[in-house]
């Protein structure tokens, strides 16, 4: 079975280096390389969106949480990512959309001047490559069990494969990637579906779980209080993340954009249901997991079969490899834009794609070392997340509705919000032992500090000299 995956995993590969070889050609200014000459239709922007927000913690954190925590797993990552969908196509869309901006600290430097936007490009370069790194932790840990492969040399071949095709074909290479990507992972999960219906007894679920003692394993509003948290955190995270506002702005027009939302929010909700679903009836099949294994890694050598599992085994890549590609891309867009082009030589009026493609080099290898440190998925994940929630959501969200410049409100919002995540961080990793409360009991304080930070600066700004 492992090596009739490694035949499969190496086909796909070969495929993702030739299509993204081909649209390499395609890519001749920056504008093309990293917002595909703004030209997506609401297609693409709909399987971007979905594929690149449907990843590795998608399916292997949503699973594994709903099969140790039950129904109320739905809170991790189902409900932040359908309200944020819906926020996006409800209220944001339209004024992103006004706005002729290639990146979103073009749209900072505008509300609160080039300092703030120096510290929001680094923040989002960090928070993209944390980000990639989460992913990065999920293709690792899901690899090295499958193919008999230690942590890093599985770390190394995922992270490779991402970054050949990233660099060769930019934002277009993966969009197109993301779609075919997203396909293969549906293809997946469906199977995997009606083979644990057909292998599980539904009313023998409630008896296996309170054996196991998980008395409230169906109910939804278990662990409320940490659930409701995770839901702030990734919430105010994925609202001021760079991954969405890019996709709509190389979206054809508004309608195209909304509609790619509307679509996305409709689909998170069906497929992180059917996740938290799997992961229940795994309970059936498989009731001695342990946190270390995912859990889909163990059906898929020990349960589904060879046909479902090597289908599942390319989906869930794929899921991986869409997430990650974004988060490098995106990353390697405000590192060129924004630190390169405004920061570093601000003199210079066009940038050469090749400048991008050593960017997206670049964000990839901090990553990757980021990933050798960190080898938990959700706990990345939420180091990201709090990155953007504490640092920039305030001031983010409310440059959108301003209409005067605040460089005070701005500056002191980011420097005591990101100041806080920085700290955060560094405990989190275990770099510096803080005693502060872990991810996501620790976000509220950040983002109160950000609030206080605006709330002065906006007061200072709004005096007269």
């Amino acid at each position: 079975m492992k090596f009739e995956l490694l035949d499969l995993l190496a086909l796909y590969i070969g495929l993702l280096v030739f299509l993204s070889f081909w649209l390499s050609r395609k890519a001749k200014s920056l504008e093309d390389f990293f917002l595909a000459s703004r030209n997506l239709p609401a297609g693409l922007v709909y399987f971007s969106l979905a594929a690149s927000w449907i990843g590795a913690t998608s399916v292997l954190v949503s699973v594994d949480e709903a099969y140790h925590r039950g129904i109320s797993s739905i809170w991790v990552m189902g409900v932040p990512a359908v309200l944020t969908a819906l926020i996006f196509a409800f209220v944001l869309a339209r004024p992103i959309r006004r706005l002729q901006i290639v990146s979103l600290p073009d749209l900072v430097e505008m509300r609160y001047g080039k300092a703030v936007r120096h510290l929001a490009a680094v923040l989002i370069v960090w928070y993209m490559m944390v980000l990639a790194a989460s992913q990065m932790v999920a293709i690792a840990s899901f690899l090295k069990m499958l193919l008999g492969a230690s942590y890093i040399e599985a770390l190394l071949l995922g992270t490779a494969v991402v970054l050949i095709y990233s660099v060769l074909g930019g934002f277009l290479s993966v969009v197109i990637t993301d779609a075919f990507q997203f396909f293969l992972l549906v293809l997946g999960l469906i199977g995997l579906l009606f083979f644990l219906l057909g292998e599980v007894a539904i009313p023998d679920l409630v008896g296996m779980t309170s054996q196991l003692g998980k008395d409230e394993y169906f109910s939804l509003f278990s662990d409320l209080g940490r659930n409701l948290l995770i839901v702030l955190s990734f919430v105010c995270a994925w609202t001021i993340s760079p991954i969405v506002w890019q996709r709509i702005q190389a979206a054809r027009d508004e309608k195209q954009a909304r509609s790619g939302l509307f679509a996305s929010a409709v689909t998170f909700l069906g497929m992180y249901g059917a996740l938290v679903f799997i992961g229940i009836l795994t309970v059936g099949v498989y009731s001695s997991g342990t946190e270390e294994i995912p859990i889909l890694s163990e059906l898929i050598l020990s349960h589904t079969g060879k046909i479902l599992g090597m289908v599942l085994f390319l989906g869930i890549v794929a899921a991986i490899m869409s997430t990650m590609d974004t988060a490098i891309n995106t990353g390697a867009l405000s590192l060129t834009r924004d630190i390169y082009q405004r920061l570093l030589f601000p003199k210079r009026t066009k940038v050469p794609v090749l400048v991008g493609r050593i960017s997206t080099v670049v964000v990839t290898l901090l990553a990757f070392l980021i990933a050798t440190r960190l080898q938990s998925i959700l706990q990345t994940l939420g180091l990201a997340a709090e990155i953007m929630a504490e640092g920039f959501f305030i001031p983010g969200v409310a440059m959108l509705f301003m209409s005067r410049k605040a460089p005070r409100a701005g500056l002191f919002s980011v420097v005591l919000g990101g100041g806080y995540a920085v700290f955060a961080f560094l405990n989190g990793v275990g770099l510096l032992h803080l005693g502060w409360p872990a991810w996501p009991y620790s976000v509220p304080y950040g983002l109160l500090l950000s609030l206080l930070g605006f709330v002065v600066g906006l007061y200072l700004d709004r005096q007269k000299p």
